[in-house]
C-alpha cells in the first residue's frame, strides 16, 4: 500500500497554502521490528521514510537510545512525523524540549510500561516513565490486553503527554504477533494525525495589501 505522506499540498477556502513536507521516522522498540511487523512494512511503503538504528537492540541503554532518536529528529530536513512502537515511544516522550518544534506529530503505539517490576533489568533502566507534556500533536494507540502495559497505565501516559488515546480491542502489544500485517487501521490513524499536525504547523497565508480608500 503506497501512502504518500512526505509531500502534499493543503488548500484553504481562498487559495493554496504553501506545500509542506514531513519526514516519516520509524522508531522500533526492544529487539527491533522484524520483517512481518507493521513498522517494517510501513517503512517499505512510505516514501522517504527513515528508520532509527540503535547500537544494540537486545541490550538497550537509555542514553544511547534517546540520543539516536534525538539525532534523527535533529537531522530531518523538514518537520518529523514520528512512528514509534513500545520502548521507542519512551524515546519520543523523552525528546529534549528544544527539539519539539522540529516534530509535526507522533504516533505512539503500545508504549511499554518500564516501571513494572517483572521486566528485564535492561528495560527497567528506562524508568521512571517520562511524563512531560508533548507540545506536538500525538496519538497513543494501545491494546486493551497489552501484556506490557495495563490499559489504566496507558490512559495515564496519554493524559500526561497530552495525547489522543485510541484503544484496540484484543490488540495485544500491537506487533507482528497481533496479526496486524500492514495494519490499515493504523495507516488511517497516521493519515488523520498527519492532517492535524500539518494544519497546526502550516505557514500562515500571505497578508493581502490594504486597499486604498
Amino acid at each position: 500500500m503506497q501512502l504518500n505522506i512526505y509531500s502534499f499540498a493543503l488548500f484553504a477556502a481562498d487559495g493554496m497554502i504553501p506545500r509542506m513536507r514531513l519526514q516519516p521516522i520509524i522508531i522500533p522498540g526492544w529487539k527491533d521490528s522484524g520483517p512481518a511487523h507493521w513498522q517494517t512494512l510501513w517503512e517499505q511503503s512510505l516514501p522517504h521514510a527513515v528508520r532509527v538504528r540503535q547500537q544494540s537492540w537486545s541490550d538497550p541503554h537509555p542514553a544511547t537510545w534517546h540520543a539516536a532518536v534525538a539525532a534523527a529528529v535533529d537531522a530531518a530536513a523538514c518537520p518529523a512525523l514520528l512512528i514509534a512502537h513500545s520502548l521507542g515511544c519512551l524515546a519520543v516522550a523523552s525528546l529534549p524540549v528544544p527539539l519539539h518544534s522540529r516534530v509535526a506529530g507522533a504516533l505512539l503505539v503500545a508504549p511499554a510500561d518500564v516501571e513494572r517490576t517483572e521486566l528485564p533489568q535492561c528495560l527497567r533502566a528506562f524508568a521512571p516513565m517520562p511524563r512531560q507534556s508533548l507540545s506536538f500533536q500525538s496519538v497513543v494507540v494501545v491494546g486493551d490486553d497489552d501484556p506490557y502495559c495495563a490499559l489504566q497505565r496507558a490512559e495515564g501516559f496519554a493524559r500526561d503527554w497530552g495525547s489522543r488515546l485510541v484503544v484496540v480491542p484484543s490488540g495485544g502489544h500491537l506487533n507482528a504477533d497481533s496479526g496486524l500485517n500492514d495494519w490499515p487501521a493504523g495507516l488511517k490513524l497516521l493519515t488523520s494525525l498527519r492532517r492535524r499536525a500539518t494544519w497546526r504547523m502550516a505557514a500562515p497565508l500571505p497578508k493581502v495589501p490594504a486597499v486604498p480608500v
